[in-house]
């Protein structure tokens, strides 16, 4: 069965989209808040840190950022690829949806500190995007909630396209370039 990982900070349509795949025989891997909305729905779900074998630490600070993870986003689909995966006990991931913590909208809100600033700087968002944006040739990317619908009527209608994959890594690429630069103006700012 294809993996699906979910990863977001705006849930919108999360669990419409999480039942599509599910409907389709996706296993579904979540982050802790994300799995938790899942769950709620009653899809089933295996949270990340049960997969990777290694508990969120630091708060929630470190979820994503494992070798199973990047393993299985970053891996080509070449057999010797698989059978190195598959000898850590992991496999695959073939789609990711993932967004990133509201840097923008936090610095935009009139009492937000520049510690409040600081805590919503996306690290593993923005690794996964680049990851899966990457290895774009097998891995679908899913940056943008508004894409969903798309992104089922492909996998419905067999897979998603290498066309879509294609644009879908552009628009994950131009989403972190654009999101470290408003980090980069506001630190700058913060600290002239």
């Amino acid at each position: 069965m294809p993996i699906a990982l979910l990863s977001v900070s705006d849930k919108t349509n999360l669990a419409e989209f999480a039942q599509g795949l599910a409907d389709l025989d996706w296993t579904l891997l979540a982050s802790g808040g994300t799995a938790k909305l899942l769950r709620e729905n009653n899809l089933p779900v295996t949270e990340v840190a049960d997969y990777a074998r290694s508990p969120e630490i630091l708060g929630g600070r470190v979820k994503t950022l494992h070798p199973a993870i990047h393993g299985g986003l970053l891996a080509r689909s070449a057999e010797a690829d698989r059978q190195e995966l598959l000898a850590l006990g992991w496999d695959y991931i073939n789609l990711v949806a993932v967004n990133l913590y509201p840097f923008e909208a936090t610095i935009a809100k009139t009492d937000s500190t520049y510690a409040d600033a600081i805590e919503n700087i996306d690290i593993g968002g923005v690794a996964l995007i680049r990851a899966a944006a990457k290895n774009h040739e097998r891995v679908t990317l899913v940056s943008d909630p508004a894409d969903y619908a798309t992104i089922l009527d492909e996998l419905r209608a067999g897979a998603t396209s290498p066309q879509t994959r294609a644009k879908l890594a552009v628009k994950g690429f131009a989403l972190t370039a654009h999101y470290d630069t408003i980090i980069r103006d506001y630190l700058i700012r913060s600290h002239p």
